[in-house]
């Protein structure tokens, strides 16, 4: 196990406060004065003191200049003649299965490498990736250039939209309390349920985390987490890793269970089947993720300090994940069993506290310093607190409701929801959620075996859902939100472009990495990879396990991992003799601890922590979390494939 981090290292800055209660309330307008003026007044300034990275100062020439020479090229390339026919995909270019693997790996490597031990800042490594990708794809197995360039497009697009809207949105809905001093009552607030640090991240990164895992998923419960983490003290790093280990066991049913229902659809096993066996063998890790969670932050002794609400919340959290799992299908798994947990775990809470408060370092000597001055701590009305809430409330509840498949019905395709729409000459869907073909990648790509049973082509239609994005929901959330809050909508816009500009380069980072995982998809780079862990025979229930760790890790989604692998999953399992359903779950199960390392959720983690640029040392700390626990999914499937009794669990 990792140590721990050096959580009593820290100490946050004095928090002066005035004697009467009126007096102590924070000035929204000050605060909306110092959040335009200062470019440091970022929503961690508050609350801790651990220096943020100075990002290149806006030129806006440069980058507008930029933009437009992108759009141009990709505009051009997109305008190319499609391919007559078809290409096929190749997965051993070089005639020796392991020399293509090591080709196929390059993307990576360079990606990962000049992260993690270059010293690079996210987008320059992003970048890098992307055109090794390229090289790789082009001259190492053959792709033509045309419909490489469209891939990168493709992926480019995807990477902005959905998931750079929604980390611009929470981005965005998080700096608006912030301006609003709404965020400082809300941390007031959740040290009355708790002041200890360890006990905190529990409710929030993983209780809290798994609610927005399972109602969204795509990267929004690590930026509301890790933003709320940085608000109340935590270090940067502590704030990025934590909020990344904490979202691994839900994702197999994120957003409303996409992943599973995706899963069945490429593999043809009912989506209850692979639902209930990803729930049994995530179940063990439900209990155990929160217990490592603790220990990585505060080391096993002030793990066990806390050990009785720790299993509390774990164990609540489990009990509906098996059951919902098991009899009711994928798609409410997350929401229920987060909201169990955190119900408990606040109750438990009340009658329950630690013999030793966990605090950072240099919290009890302030505390002790404004008692010894003769000022008092803040103190708010049932009535503020309330009010500082009601942001988030907002934001679960649309966001639950834009995850609903009624809503996204609704939205999506609004004529077969309100009949009287049909008869209008342009269909509402086509406003709502217009499907542009890539032409020049579309159906141009197959797949053949023994990746799928038969060739298959690649669709590639990009899908601009504006409407039924969680980041619309987002976004409509913050702007109800900053209105309660009584800021202006002059401000509200403002703040808007201000969050805009500060996650430029993270956004930057998204597009090229997704179009790094594009890319590999549709040259065939990752099922190389894949094939390589298909040759490990009577082991391939632990390596296939570690193959769905490495699809999320490149992909980015536990959803993506599932459609790339899936097929192959299922194939490999038959000729070894080990249950299909086993091992399509597996590559789900095994996926969900590839989250944390993939390059798209530490970009996520960075900006909401306002720590653009350590996306390195985020990696190197995770990196041994993630593949300690893919490593134990693998042994639990290896066990459950061979292994009496533990067979016996397995769904038929």
């Amino acid at each position: 196990m990792c140590s721990a981090l050096n959580a009593n290292e820290y100490t946050p800055p004095l928090r002066r406060v005035g004697k009467g209660a009126g007096s102590e309330r924070p000035d929204p307008d000050s605060l909306r004065r110092r959040f335009h003026l200062s470019s440091s007044s970022n929503p961690a300034s508050t609350a801790q003191k651990a220096p943020t990275p100075s990002q290149p100062s806006p030129n806006y020439f440069a980058t507008a200049l930029i933009i437009v020479v992108c759009v141009i090229a990709a505009t051009l390339i997109l305008r190319l003649t499609p391919l007559s026919k078809a290409w096929q995909q190749g997965y051993d270019p070089t005639g020796h299965w392991f020399l293509s693997t090591l080709v196929a790996a390059i993307p990576v490597v360079v990606l990962l490498g000049t992260l993690a031990f270059g010293h690079v800042k996210a987008h320059y490594a992003a970048l890098a990736g992307l055109a090794a990708a390229l090289l790789t794809a082009i001259f190492g197995f053959h792709m033509p250039a045309r419909l490489a360039g469209s891939a990168a497009i493709f992926g480019i697009g995807y990477g902005l939209f959905p998931i750079g809207w929604i980390i611009l949105n929470v981005i965005f809905m998080y700096q608006l309390t912030v301006a609003s001093g709404r965020f400082t009552v809300l941390q007031h607030s959740l040290t009355g349920i708790t002041k200890d640090r360890r006990l905190q991240l529990l409710l929030i990164a993983f209780c809290f985390g798994a609610f927005f895992e399972g109602a969204a998923g795509f990267g929004t419960p690590v930026a509301v987490t890790a933003a709320l983490l940085i608000g109340l003290g935590f270090k940067p790093l502590q704030a990025s890793g934590l909020s990344l280990i904490a979202n691994t066991a839900p994702v197999a049913f994120g957003g409303l269970g996409i992943p599973i229902v995706a899963l069945a659809k490429v593999t043809g096993i009912s989506e209850m089947a692979l639902g209930a066996m990803a729930g049994r063998i995530l179940a063990p890790f439900c209990v155990l993720v929160p217990f490592w969670l603790i220990w990585a932050f505060a080391g096993f002794g002030g793990m066990i300090e806390v050990w009785p609400a720790i299993l509390v919340a774990g164990i609540s959290f489990v009990i509906p994940q098996v059951l919902i799992s098991n009899f009711m299908g994928p798609w409410l798994v997350n929401v229920i069993a987060a909201v169990v947990s955190m119900i408990c775990l606040t109750l438990f809470l009340m009658v329950w506290h630690p013999k030793k408060t966990w605090k950072f370092k240099g919290q009890e000597e302030e505390e002790q310093a404004e008692v010894a001055s003769g000022r008092v701590q803040q103190t708010y009305s049932r009535g503020e607190i309330a009010r500082a809430w009601i942001p988030w409330v907002v934001l679960s509840v649309l966001v639950f409701a834009w995850g609903t498949q009624m809503c996204k019905d609704a939205m999506n395709s609004p004529e077969t929801v309100f009949r009287s729409t049909a008869s209008w000459s342009t269909k509402p869907s086509q406003i709502t959620n217009p499907q542009f073909p890539v032409t020049t990648l579309h159906n141009l790509v197959e797949r053949v075996q023994p990746v799928v049973t038969k060739a298959t082509k690649e669709p590639a239609v990009y899908g601009l859902n504006w409407l039924s994005a969680t980041g619309t929901s987002i976004l409509i959330a913050a702007i109800i939100s900053g209105f309660i809050m009584g800021q202006g909508f002059g401000t509200i816009v403002s703040i808007f472009f201000h969050t805009l500009i500060k996650v430029r380069f993270s956004l930057i980072t998204i597009a090229a990495m997704l179009a790094i995982g594009t890319l590999t998809r549709y040259s065939g780079l990752d099922a190389t990879m894949g094939l390589a862990f298909a040759r490990t025979g009577h082991l391939y229930p632990f390596f296939g396990t570690m193959l769905g760790w490495l699809g999320v890790a490149l992909t980015g989604s536990d959803t993506s991992s599932n459609v790339l692998f899936g097929s192959l999953q299922k194939i490999t399992a038959q000729q070894v003799n080990v249950s299909p359903v086993l091992m399509s779950a597996a590559n789900s199960a095994g996926g969900v601890m590839g989250k944390m390392i993939d390059a798209q959720s530490i970009v996520v983690a960075s900006t909401a922590t306002q720590w653009y640029g350590h996306e390195g040392e985020i990696l190197r700390y995770v990196f041994w979390h993630s593949l300690a626990l893919a490593v134990l999914v693998g042994i639990l499937v290896f066990m459950m494939a061979y292994v009496y009794p533990i067979t016996q669990l397995v769904v038929h």
